[in-house]
């Protein structure tokens, strides 16, 4: 039987690594030049490190867990149109040099994992947004992102102005109809009369809705000129172009996965950035690595929800802090998925 955990997150600051080309095709950085020593691994997913978003907060786990149990560390790239075999020779090295734990960044880490976890069954592997693959020695970390996503759905619906605004989903997959669903449901629940404007960057297989800003930026600017003002993205990288779109024209942006105000790499547009809908990538890469380094890993379902604060809406911009009425509606919709008189769903 597979065991499944709840457990309490921790919120991290992400930092900066050097990078070094691999073998695998992509990048990494490591301070595990040799074997001695205790060291853990991540393999980022599309759009690599630097997306402001959900890469850079697994990396900030993998930091902080480094600090704190004094190990080594090792992130690895991906390589632009890479396929599985590309992923499971990554994680195959990152295995053989003895990391542990291994974890897969993205569901797109799946197949990798299935097969290479078999061949290393003394190491624990960690795969995020998957629980398709499962193994005696595999934990899979997942987030009720439609949960944060209602509540910016509800911050969308009172913040507008115009009644309309929009949705950007980087790759129409399930976990991103997930995104899409919750925020939807936040606006209508909280004002039946809002347009809400969807649009998906691309199709699978092409993950390009990940990594290529221009993509978000067209599309924020499409939804900008049909009378949106405010744009919640889903997409990654190419987020940071829809964020920068709608900041360049005085409107409000809506982060995802990371709380997007405080990133560094979006300074520039900061002040349009009203709130994130957050997930605690951080903490669940910095917690697996913590329960290996306890001696029970983590394995099975981990599942990170409002209620261990694992997904969230941030208030880090003060002028959202000052927007009573819409951070009124926000506590309440929270209140309301806590004691399950909101149910969210989870597909459109």
């Amino acid at each position: 039987m597979r065991r499944v955990t709840r457990i309490a997150t921790v919120a991290i600051a992400s930092t900066a690594l050097a990078f070094s080309a691999t073998a695998c095709g992509g990048k990494s950085s490591s301070d595990a030049s040799d074997d001695k020593g205790a060291s853990a691994a991540i393999a980022y997913d599309i759009g690599g490190k630097g997306d402001q978003s959900f890469n850079d907060a697994a990396f900030a786990g993998l930091e902080k867990a480094k600090k704190d149990f004094k190990i080594k560390g090792v992130d690895a790239e991906p390589a632009e149109g890479e396929g599985d075999a590309d992923k499971v020779q990554r994680l195959t090295e990152l295995a053989r040099n003895g990391n542990n734990p291994v974890i897969g960044i993205g569901y797109a880490y799946a197949p990798a994992i299935k097969k290479v976890s078999a061949k290393y069954p003394k190491t624990t592997f960690g795969i995020v947004d998957d629980l398709s693959v499962t193994g005696p020695n595999v934990a899979n970390l997942v987030f009720n992102e439609e949960q944060a996503s209602y509540m910016a759905g509800v911050a969308a619906a009172k913040a507008t102005k115009s009644n309309t605004v929009g949705f950007i989903g980087g790759v129409e997959v399930p976990l991103i109809k997930k995104f899409e669903a919750g925020f939807v449901q936040g606006v209508k629940a909280t004002n039946p009369k809002v347009k809400v404007l969807t649009q998906y960057l691309t199709q699978p297989p092409n993950n390009d809705g990940f990594s290529k800003p221009d993509l978000g930026k067209a599309a924020a600017e499409g939804q900008l000129d049909k009378g949106a003002d405010v744009v919640y993205h889903a997409a990654g990288q190419a987020g940071v172009g829809a964020i920068e779109a709608t900041a360049k024209a005085g409107k409000w942006a809506i982060g995802v996965d990371s709380d997007q105000y405080l990133q560094k790499g979006l300074v520039t547009y900061k002040d349009k950035i009203l709130t994130s809908a957050t997930k605690d990538v951080a903490g669940a890469v910095y917690n697996l690595i913590k329960s290996v380094e306890d001696g029970k890993p983590q394995t099975g379902e981990v599942r990170f929800g409002l209620d261990q604060d694992g997904v969230g809406l941030s208030d880090s911009n003060p002028a959202y802090k000052k927007m009573t009425e819409v951070t009124a509606a926000v506590e309440k919709a929270k209140k309301g998925i806590l004691d399950n008189s909101i149910k969210v769903k989870t597909t459109p």
